[in-house]
Parts: C-alpha cells; structure tokens; sequence
C-alpha cells in the first residue's frame, strides 16, 4: 500500500490519468491526496471532478482558490472570466451532486507526520490551531454557503487580528488556499507569483519564516507554480504547472519519490 499526493490538476485529465498510470495506483490498494485545485483553466474540469468523486473511497482531497471560484459562480457570487473553463460543470447533468460533494471538502488533512493544504498554513498557527481554523470555516461553508461566498473575497485582513467572524474566516481562507508571500514584517502579501530567486528581499515565502510551527511534519502544498517542485524546510510544493505546459507531478509521501509525466498542453506563461 502506498499514499501518494499530487499537485493541482486545473482540469489536466489526460495527464492525471497518465500519472495515476505511471505510479501504478490501484484503488482499494493505494491512497491519494490532491492538493486542490481540481478544476478550471485546463480543457477536462468536469472529468476531474467526476473521477475524484467516484473515487473518494481511495482518494480525498481540499479545496484550492479555483474550487472555491467555481462554488462562488454556482451560487451567485463571484464573476466569470474569460480564462475561466468550468462552463461544462455549470452545464452537466450532475452539475449539484458534484458541486454538494466539492462544498464539502476540507481545507486541510493532516496525519502524525503529514499536513495537505492548498496554499499553505499561517507559521503561528500549530496543527491544532491550524486544524480548528480550517475547521470553522469548513462549517460556514457548508452551513452558510451563501453568507460565506458574499463574503469570501477581498484581501484583508492581511494578518491574524481579524475582530469578527467575516475577517477571521476570510483570513483564514486565503491563507489555506492563496498564500504564497509574506512580508517580512509579517503580513501577507498577495500580488507576488513568481519564483525565489526573483522574489523582492522586503518580502519572503511562507515556509520561511522565522518560529513556523508546523515543522515537525512536512506540509504538502501546491498553488505556486512558479515556484515548481520545491523540497525544503519540511515542505514539499508539487504545483509544477501541468496547466502551463510543464510537469505534473506526484510524491510518495514515505519514500519521498517524485514521479512526473510531461504535460499535454500547450507551453504558456501564468
């Protein structure tokens, strides 16, 4: 038995077929984490999120910035874009099975030595702190969807002194499923995507800053794509821009393998 996770599949069908392939996974034998982002900008979104849900015996996963969108835009919140492709989702017969099972998964899935977020986990928060956090806000959306899309967007608070419950959930998701910066004064810091060697020095990526309290279990994160495969500092990053033409990619999380296939669309910058 082996547990595996992979990077964020945007809607690369062919290629998470391919991978799932080239791994040699076997459902009911092996066991898989997603790091979100299952759907959107890529050509097969409605496959992706039709074959993770067939198989959420084997396979589980938490919601990235796309899923999200896509939950906004299917209950009135939120505005299409033109790069957008989760039209066939809006469109398919079983577009409300598959949009109540995608509202209902996680943000973040952690055993003894293992934590999956989208994007990352805020460096004061321990896994308890992280896991309550998650857990909350896993709760409004699943009990306020419409309250919780209204309010979803907007980049502040920019750090953890949110003074009512919008603030602390709208932080607490754009640190599980945007976060990818910080400013070294501490604050979250959004417009920057791309690589380390090109960062500006004023700021830094999450996993480094100083006193992280999850260091003890490697957290498994995708939603930079810039960044590419990164193994570092107990994090292992595995959004390696499958939907631009790059790699995917999975890890084994005991032996810390990585296996890649090549991506079949065409090559493009973020």
């Amino acid at each position: 038995m082996a547990h595996y996770a992979i990077g964020d599949l945007q809607g690369c069908f062919d290629e998470f077929q391919e991978l799932l392939a080239h791994i040699g996974f076997q459902h009911g034998r092996d066991t898989l984490w997603l790091v979100g982002d299952l759907v959107n900008r890529g050509p097969q979104s409605l496959a992706c999120l039709r074959y993770v849900k067939q198989h959420e015996g084997s396979i589980q996963t938490v919601l990235g910035n796309h899923d999200l969108h896509l939950l906004a835009i299917a209950h009135g919140h939120g505005k299409l874009k033109r790069s957008d492709t989760v039209g066939d989702i809006l469109a398919a017969p079983d577009r409300q099975a598959l949009l109540d099972w995608l509202l209902r998964q996680p943000l973040m899935l952690h055993t003894e030595r293992h934590i999956l977020v989208h994007a990352g986990i805020w460096p004061q928060w321990d896994v308890r702190q992280a896991q309550q956090r998650a857990s909350e806000v896993a709760a409004a959306l699943q009990s306020r969807p419409d309250w919780f899309f209204a309010h979803m967007y907007g980049n502040m608070p920019d750090t953890d002194r949110a003074d009512n419950e919008t603030d602390r959930l709208r932080f607490a998701t754009n640190v599980f499923t945007r976060m990818r910066a910080l400013y070294r004064s501490g604050q979250m810091e959004f417009d920057y995507k791309g690589t380390l060697p090109d960062m500006p020095a004023h700021l830094m990526p999450w996993f480094r800053a100083p006193n992280r309290q999850t260091l003890s279990r490697q957290t498994i994160f995708g939603h930079w794509s810039a960044l590419g495969l990164y193994q570092g500092e107990n994090v292992a990053g595995i959004d390696t821009g499958a939907l631009w033409g790059n790699r995917l990619t999975a890890l084994d999380l005991s032996s810390q393998q990585i296996f890649q296939v090549a991506s079949k669309q065409p090559k493009q910058f973020e």
